[in-house]
Parts: C-alpha cells; structure tokens; sequence
C-alpha cells in the first residue's frame, strides 16, 4: 500500500535577521528591477503614512553605539527584497529634517539674521548634503565596483548612496550640534585648548564616516579589501597633530568659511 504524506511540504524560508534592531513593519520578499525600485523609493518619498519612522529612528541610534548592527538589517533586506539599498526613505527625511534643524541651531550661533539663515540652511541641504553626497556616493559607488568587486553581482547606486548618509549623520551631530551647543564658547577662541577642543570633533567625525563607510562596503559580499576605505587613518591622524602644532582651528575656518559663502 502507498503512503501519502499527510503533512503540507516546507515551504520556502527566507535567513533570519540576527541584528537586534526592530524589522520594518511593512517588509515582504520581492523581486523588481533597479528602475522598479527607484520609482517605489521616489514615489514613496511625501507619503509619510508609509514610512516606518521608528526603524529609522532605531537606526540612527545604532549608527553612534554599535553601527556595525545596522548594517545586518542590509542583508535582511536583501534576502526579503532582494536590495541591499534602502526601500523606504524614513531615513533620509528624518535626517533631512535634523539637518534643517541642526543647521538653523549653527546659523543663529554664528549670529546670522533670518535671512542669512536662510541663506545658510538652503546651501548646507542642497550643496552641502544632497550635491556633495551624490558625488561622494558616486564616486565609492564607481571605485567600489571598478577596482574593489570580485564577485557576482555590483553594488547598487543607491546602495552607495544609504552608506553615504549612514556615515554622514554622526558627523554632523558632532559638528553641526554637540559641538556648537555645547562647547561653543571654548571653540570660539583663539588658543590651544580651543584648537584642540574643535580639531578633536573633527578627527572624530572623520574617523565616524570612515569607519561606517568601511563597515557598509565590507557588508557586500562581492567587495573585496575593504579595508582600503581605512588606510587614510595614519595620514589623518597626522594631519590632526599638525593643526595642533600650526594652532589652526578648523572650526573657525569652517565658520569664516559658512560667513563669507552667505555673505
């Protein structure tokens, strides 16, 4: 007598995400090509109805204590939708919205007026953030897989784009916020200390993009020696040192910097 399984076959599992972040709350596996996907993420972009504000939240916290985890929900991404990059663009406009925030906090500590301000903010979001963010991802986007891909598949622009604005966001609340509200009246001055208060920030905020750019780009399995993204720390450092020698605020060249461009 034949026996007939009595129990439904398996049916197909997608790897489960070991990253402690929350999974977003509106994921499901598909397949769609890049034009595809650029048309969602686009189309989603003022429908804030359909962003999942608190998975993006949870991840700009993750990206200043443990940004390494953050870069596991990547790969969760990709066996559900089959993309590395980013479906849901939560993430940009709450950074977006820090951003503005945080650069009209810098502008009225430089003592600018609402129209300077104006002019400030406008040229930190648009030039600043998004011009130079296309470039810089472009340029990591073309290098990664021009000189530093060994397997199948590329890196997905958009892709290049997601590690640009991870790596971009502790910079700027170092710089653009803890920095400035907190220390502005010892970076404002003319001495050691003050030097060394600034420069300190910005070693650090160098050393933050650098290390999550490098931890975006090693989470790609066809990227080989990703560690090329760190051989500049030397030569950073030493840099550091000689503005400390030289007494060379970078903050207040950055802010001379700020008030000649809205002047």
């Amino acid at each position: 007598m034949m026996k007939y399984p009595t129990s439904p076959a398996p049916s197909p599992t997608f790897p489960r995400s070991t990253s402690p972040l929350p999974a977003p709350a509106n994921y499901q596996p598909t397949t769609a090509s890049a034009a595809v996907k650029r048309y969602k993420y686009l189309r989603r972009l003022f429908k804030f109805n359909q962003m999942d504000f608190e998975f993006a939240a949870w991840q700009m916290i993750y990206l200043f204590v443990a940004p390494q985890k953050v870069f596991r929900n990547f790969n969760y991404r990709k066996h559900t939708k089959s993309q590395f990059a980013r479906d849901d663009p939560a993430f940009l406009v709450l950074l977006s919205v820090w951003l503005f925030l945080s650069s009209i906090c810098f502008a009225l500590v430089m003592g600018l007026n609402w129209g300077q301000v104006a002019s400030f903010v406008l040229f930190v979001v648009f030039v600043d953030f998004i011009g130079a963010g296309i470039i810089v991802s472009t340029f990591f986007w073309y290098i990664s897989n021009k000189y530093m891909s060994e397997g199948e598949g590329e890196v997905e622009w958009g892709y290049a784009f997601d590690v640009h604005i991870n790596a971009f966001f502790p910079p700027l609340s170092l710089l653009h916020c803890i920095q400035i509200l907190l220390f502005y009246s010892v970076i404002n001055e003319r001495g050691f200390l003050s030097c060394m208060v600034s420069n300190s920030f910005w070693l650090a905020s160098v050393v933050y993009y650098m290390y999550i750019t490098f931890l975006g780009y090693s989470n790609l399995p066809m990227i080989k020696n990703a560690r090329a993204f760190l051989f500049p720390l030397p030569i950073l450092v030493l840099v550091y040192f000689g503005t400390l020698i030289a007494n060379w605020n970078l903050n207040l060249t950055l802010i001379q910097f700020y008030k000649y461009r809205v002047f």
